[in-house]
């Protein structure tokens, strides 16, 4: 039997993150070994749940009620299928030292109270409220689960505090104002504990960057002539889930004239000789995230087109070479050039191009770097971060332009780069 997440199981030493910053960050197989020391899942848990609550102390609330599925797999380490991102349908309360209460989706609380050992199982419950809106709030479930919820919060002494929600339906908002409960931000709380990751977290994101290094060898050899932007994308779904993801969110593959401006999606367009192209593998494994550009060219090359991927290149490089504990993200942000400077009215409107995010159980963690926010709003880098960097550069021609990304844990002293496919010159696919 686990050690239930419990008050009286954890300790001082499960908030310890575990680093071992020597030689190389691993990749390790993605199997359970009896022969090297590999994912340790139930100190993933502890820690998870542990930094959870240093969060919840840290800040003005007693309680955090939470239905994003992220923090609610962070505190409770339960999942049930990316189908449930979008859909609202379940709901997690953490109040001071209780142990994490889940209300899951129908038959799922009955699995996870006989499987899922860690948890209390009383806390186990099955609960639905909105669904986004299609279970009317007129049927009374929200009224219902706001005062459980209220009832579980004044029985743990906590009644007089504010709840912290990530974020919910607005009639649930409403239904929890009536039960009595002052709801105020919770999301900025549970970002506050993400944002350091653990030895398995950081084991995680690096497997997971793994993945993504195959699949670029993979596209690297399909870019031709007659193959489409579709099948890119078909082709990397199939062989990220042969590999053990678990949720392949998204891929961007965009090349040619729909380089300039980046649109962030994929069509059915045929790549032709000469076309740069460029792609984004957004995927999980075991809900750890990977956000990684790569810029190729299709048989050949123009000057423009280098000269667009050397400039990406040395921006992304200037920003890794600053990264290190004790920097804030407006230096960062610095190292890269003005909207103006490659064709945009203000950095809003270029926002996301020039761009720094954290990486964890969600795409967009802390930190966030970019010149229209950490310019004036800087957060300091801290050691155990993992972050994605990413850079874009149109090309004279008027319609390429590359993208390069690379992924970086902060060390002890500086940083690591995880994505590894080679991208320091521009990739010549299938060359003539």
């Amino acid at each position: 039997m686990s050690r239930a997440l419990t008050p009286s199981i954890l300790t001082p030493q499960d908030l310890e993150p575990n680093w071992i910053w020597e030689g190389r960050l691993p990749a390790w197989g993605h199997m359970s070994v009896d022969f090297e020391r590999r994912i340790d899942h139930d100190r993933l848990r502890r820690y998870r749940l542990s930094r959870a609550r240093e969060a919840l102390k840290a800040s003005n609330c007693g309680t955090l009620l939470l239905f994003d599925v992220n923090n609610i797999r962070y505190v409770s380490a339960t999942k049930i299928g990316e189908w449930e991102r979008d859909k609202m349908c379940r709901f997690c309360l953490l109040t001071g030292d209780d142990a994490p209460y889940v209300w899951d989706f129908g038959s799922a609380a009955y699995h996870h109270k006989k499987f899922s050992d860690w948890l209390v199982p009383d806390h186990c419950r099955a609960g639905v409220v909105g669904m986004r809106g299609t279970i009317p709030p007129s049927f009374g479930l929200m009224k219902r689960y706001a005062e459980e919820i209220a009832g579980l919060i004044r029985d743990a002494g906590m009644i007089d505090m504010p709840v912290g929600v990530d974020y919910a339906e607005t009639a649930m908002f409403h239904a929890l104002q009536e039960a009595g409960l002052k709801v105020v931000d919770g999301q900025q709380i549970m970002l506050s504990a993400r944002e350091i990751k653990n030895v398995d977290e950081i084991q995680l994101l690096t497997q997971a960057a793994s993945m993504v290094d195959g699949v670029y060898h993979m596209i690297y050899e399909e870019l031709k002539p007659g193959v489409r932007e579709n099948d890119i994308v078909a082709l990397s779904n199939k062989m990220l889930y042969e590999m053990g993801s678990d949720d392949v969110e998204a891929i961007n593959a965009i090349s040619g004239e729909r380089c300039n401006p980046h649109p962030h999606n994929f069509t059915d367009r045929l790549f032709r000789p000469g076309d740069q192209a460029f792609f984004d593998i957004l995927q999980s494994y075991q809900g750890y995230r990977t956000c990684y550009y790569r810029t190729f060219n299709i048989g050949t090359s123009t000057a423009p087109q280098q000269d667009a991927y050397k400039k990406a290149r040395d921006w992304i490089d200037a920003s890794i070479d600053l990264i290190r504990p004790g920097v804030t993200t407006d230096v960062v942000a610095q190292a890269w050039p003005k909207a103006e400077e490659f064709g945009f009215p203000d950095e809003l409107s270029a926002f996301g191009l020039q761009f720094g995010h954290g990486l964890g159980l969600a795409l967009h963690e802390r930190p966030i770097i970019s010149r229209a926010v950490s310019l004036e709003n800087p957060m300091e880098i801290k050691t155990g971060m993992v972050f994605a960097l990413e850079t874009y550069c149109p090309a004279t021609d008027g319609f390429s332009a590359a993208r390069i990304e690379e992924e970086v844990v902060v060390t002890d002293k500086g940083c690591e780069v995880i994505s590894l496919f080679p991208a320091q010159d521009l990739p010549i696919a299938n060359r003539y």
